[in-house]
């Protein structure tokens, strides 16, 4: 799934230690407002200290979300988790680390010739 739109939050890194694994974990939420006529917000979370600094998300920056939705069950509740895995910068030719983009073909509309006796058009 994605979602485009401008990031108008950028909530506090989160961390702490795997209960089974005993590993450091890093997560950071971010809000994505589209812009609809009726706009929506969509509060997703990057998981990971190298994907929060691959991401380098920004606060203002236009960009389109790709996530994941999961939900998790705690006290008889269930709530839900967006989680991004692809973060694109809306107007950037190529994503950072990506290929390069081909150069645009050039127009095949012939020229316009403003004596051109053929043309028989009034205008």
């Amino acid at each position: 799934m994605e979602f485009t739109g401008k990031i108008i939050a950028v909530l506090p890194v989160k961390s702490g230690v795997g209960r089974n694994s005993g590993n450091e974990w890093k997560a950071q939420e971010y809000v994505v407002e589209n812009h609809d006529q009726y706009p929506r917000k969509m509060c997703f979370e990057v998981f990971g200290g190298d994907k929060i600094e691959q991401f380098n998300i920004q606060m203002g920056e236009e960009l389109t979300v790709s996530f994941d939705i999961d939900c998790n069950q705690w006290q008889d509740r269930w709530f839900n988790r967006i989680r991004a895995w692809k973060v694109e910068r809306v107007g950037v030719a190529a994503p950072v680390g990506g290929a390069p983009v081909p150069p645009q073909a050039p127009s095949s509309t012939p020229a316009f010739n403003a004596g051109d006796a053929s043309d028989d058009l009034p205008f």
